[in-house]
C-alpha cells in the first residue's frame, strides 16, 4: 500500500487523514495497532506556519534533516508542545549544537558521534536523547549507517553512555528492490540488538512510498513527508 504524495497540495487536513487511515489500515493487516505506532511528520523546507497547522491538526512530533533549519523552527516553535526528531546525516561538528533541540535522534552511526552527543550534565538533571542506531541496508559505503555487522558493536557503544537512551535501530529502504524484504532484513537487526538490550525495541523505518511494508516488518517509527506536507517549496 502507498499513498499518494501529492494528493492535493491545498489540502493539508485531507493529506493527513488519508496517512493516518492507510497507517491504520496497514497496522490493521499486520495485526497490530496503529496507536502504537509514531508518526513522524517530516517537514524539510516547510516553513514555520505549515508545523503550526499541522500542530492544530494533532501532529506532535516533526522531523527535519537540515541542522540549521530545525533548529530556527524550533526556536519560533518553542510555545507548541512538540517532539523534535533530526532524521539526516549529522556531521560531528554539529552534533551538541543538535542535541540542545533534538528529543530524538535517528542517525547515529558511529561510535565517536555517540560519544559528542553524550552528556554528564544532561544525565544529572535526569534528561536524555533518544538515539536509534543507524544502519546502512546497500552496498554503498557512502549512504549513511553503520554496516549491519557493526549495529550490535555500535548499540553496546552507545547504550551506556551518560544522557542517552538506546530506542533501537533505523533504517532507509534501498532505491531498488522489495522494500519489505530490506525492513526483513532490519527487523532482524532489531531482533539480534534486543537480545542485549531488551528495552531497544523502537523500529524507525518507512516513508511516504514504503511504510506499509515497513509496519508489516515491525515499524514503530515512521518518517513520512510528502504523502502529509505536499511538494517541498524551492529550496532555500
Amino acid at each position: 500500500m502507498t499513498v499518494d504524495p501529492n494528493p492535493g497540495p491545498d489540502d493539508l487536513a485531507g493529506r493527513l487523514a488519508r496517512v493516518r487511515a492507510a497507517v491504520e489500515e496497514a497496522a490493521d493487516a499486520a495485526g497490530r495497532r496503529a496507536a502504537e505506532l509514531t508518526l513522524i511528520a517530516v517537514t524539510k523546507f516547510h516553513g514555520a506556519p505549515l508545523l503550526r497547522d499541522l500542530a492544530a491538526l494533532g501532529v506532535a512530533d516533526f522531523g527535519e534533516s537540515r541542522h540549521q533549519e530545525a533548529r530556527e523552527k524550533a526556536a519560533e516553535l518553542a510555545d507548541l508542545d512538540s517532539t523534535w526528531h533530526f532524521i539526516g546525516q549529522l556531521q560531528s561538528k554539529k552534533a551538541r549544537q543538535v542535541a540542545e533541540y533534538a528529543s530524538v535522534i535517528h542517525s547515529v552511526d558511529r561510535a565517536s558521534l555517540a560519544d559528542l552527543l553524550a552528556s554528564d550534565e544532561r544525565q544529572s538533571t535526569g534528561e536524555s536523547i533518544g538515539c536509534f542506531v543507524q544502519v546502512n541496508l546497500t552496498p554503498d559505503p557512502e549512504r549513511g549507517g553503520v554496516s549491519p555487522e557493526g549495529a550490535e558493536a555500535l548499540a553496546e557503544h552507545l547504550a551506556p553512555l551518560p544522557g542517552l537512551r538506546l530506542l533501537g535501530v533505523m533504517a532507509v529502504a534501498p532505491n531498488e528492490g522489495d522494500p519489505r524484504a530490506a525492513f526483513a532484513r532490519l527487523r532482524s537487526i532489531s531482533e539480534a540488538v534486543r537480545t542485549s538490550f531488551p528495552r531497544a525495541s523502537a523500529i524507525s523505518a518507512g516513508m511516504s512510498n514504503d511504510f506499509a511494508a515497513a509496519i508489516a516488518e515491525g515499524a514503530t517509527h515512521l518518517r513520512i513527508g510528502s504523502a502529509i506536507t505536499g511538494n517541498r517549496p524551492d529550496r532555500r
